[in-house]
């Protein structure tokens, strides 16, 4: 396994080696039945066994509670932007059959370029008012960046809202809301309705599995794409509570948006996700990736893991800052533990730095097309080892470039 290359990319992203050494005896031979992972029935007996094995191990690493019902299904995040609107909004037609679309209110909280993208679904499938319950934007440099969290007193939250929309990680621009409650950049959990069973919407996609999820049962629904900590790309991994699994039929004839059959949450639910063929291939490889982070300690050895992997990071990006070569592109306190962005300064530095992380077999650290710089993904199967490559070379590079040179 020497000569792979450190895969830094954003997603899909790295996968454990052990894993993959392992997927490859299943696709000739799934679980000794003399056929392949990818050619099995998923209506197999194997495979669904396996399926509830998956759904287990996800219930053991995050506590998961009966309250809630976990889903598969394909379409990724973005999928989910209409999913959840449409099933939040069935729910709400049946519990206030009598409100106009008009009063149906859907708050969102917006930080990055995937909750904006989330918004702008949201408006466009129409059926309610949409609400900025937080706009990060505002509270940045230069009033247009997602540079930051915001603070709990920038939050406006309606009074009763359909759904209360928030992405706990954005790849693209870098920030994460933190998991201490003490943290300003922690999600204003405490300015919601106690005692009730909140409407919460959380896209954790980048960060699933990285460590606990902050009041995990409060959440009406937490949403996301395997590739990035737990498996190749083509599954979406749903945990809805069991109140928001709704009759979208019964809520249509009562003039609800009509939700397409595959999105409906209840058909999932009514089907052990398999009303159609799910990907069985993602499932597969999510499953040895859960059971391999059970061996390794499960989420208490991760989120150790991803603090020390991403301290390491912010350290020597902060003497690369003293340096005069590289520019941190969020706020202290509302980066990102998996995904750490930042410039490079000087003509020509930034394709410099890109190409000698190349050469050293690193790879996957270009920025995102619509930021630039350098975005750095240390999801779950990057080593700390692998990180520290990166961080020897990022301090190399920064002494033979540096600008405040004595």
């Amino acid at each position: 396994m020497e000569s792979r290359a450190i895969n830094f990319g954003a997603g899909p992203s790295a996968l454990p080696a052990a894993v993959l050494q392992e997927a490859t005896k299943g696709l000739l031979d799934f679980n000794g039945v003399g056929i392949g992972i990818a050619e099995i029935s998923h209506r197999s007996k194997e495979f669904t066994a396996y399926l509830q094995g998956v759904e287990q191990n996800i219930r053991k690493l995050l506590d998961v509670q009966p309250t809630h019902s976990i889903l598969f299904t394909q379409g990724g995040g973005s999928t989910q932007f209409s999913a959840v609107v449409l099933n939040m909004l069935a729910r709400h037609r049946l519990l206030h059959p009598q409100l106009t679309d008009e009063d149906r209110v859907l708050d969102y909280v917006v930080t990055g370029s995937w909750s904006k993208k989330a918004v702008e679904e949201a408006r466009r499938m129409g059926g309610s008012t949409v609400n900025i319950a937080a706009d990060s934007r505002k509270y940045s440099k230069d009033q247009k960046s997602f540079d930051n969290i915001p603070t709990a007193d920038a939050y406006s939250f309606s009074n009763d809202p359909a759904l209360i929309y928030y992405c706990a990680n954005e790849t693209v621009d870098g920030v994460e809301f933190s998991a201490e409650e003490t943290s300003p950049a922690s999600f204003p959990f405490h300015l919601l309705p106690k005692n009730a069973l909140l409407p919460l919407v959380g896209d954790h996609s980048s960060s699933f599995m990285s460590k606990p999820i902050p009041h995990l049962s409060d959440h009406a629904i937490i949403y996301a794409g395997a590739q990035k900590n737990v498996g190749p790309a083509g599954l979406t991994i749903l945990i809805v509570r069991n109140d928001c699994i709704v009759d979208v039929d019964a809520a249509a004839r009562l003039g609800a948006i009509p939700v397409p059959i595959c999105l409906s949450y209840k058909t999932l639910a009514d089907h052990n996700s398999m009303y159609n063929t799910p990907p069985v291939l993602s499932i597969y490889i999510t499953g040895l990736v859960l059971e391999y982070m059970l061996q390794l300690g499960g989420l208490d050895y991760y989120a150790n893991l991803t603090n020390r992997k991403s301290k390491k990071l912010y350290d020597v990006l902060k003497e690369g800052e003293n340096k005069g070569v590289f520019k941190g592109k969020v706020k202290e306190g509302s980066g990102s533990q998996m995904n750490v962005v930042f410039d490079v300064l000087g003509e020509g530095l930034l394709a410099k730095f890109i190409a000698g992380a190349e050469e050293r077999g690193m790879k996957g650290l270009k920025g995102h097309r619509s930021v630039g710089g350098v975005r750095v993904s240390i999801y779950n199967a990057v080593t700390e080892e692998e990180t520290d490559r990166l961080i020897s070379y990022m301090e190399q590079f920064a002494g033979q470039h540096e600008v405040n040179k004595e």
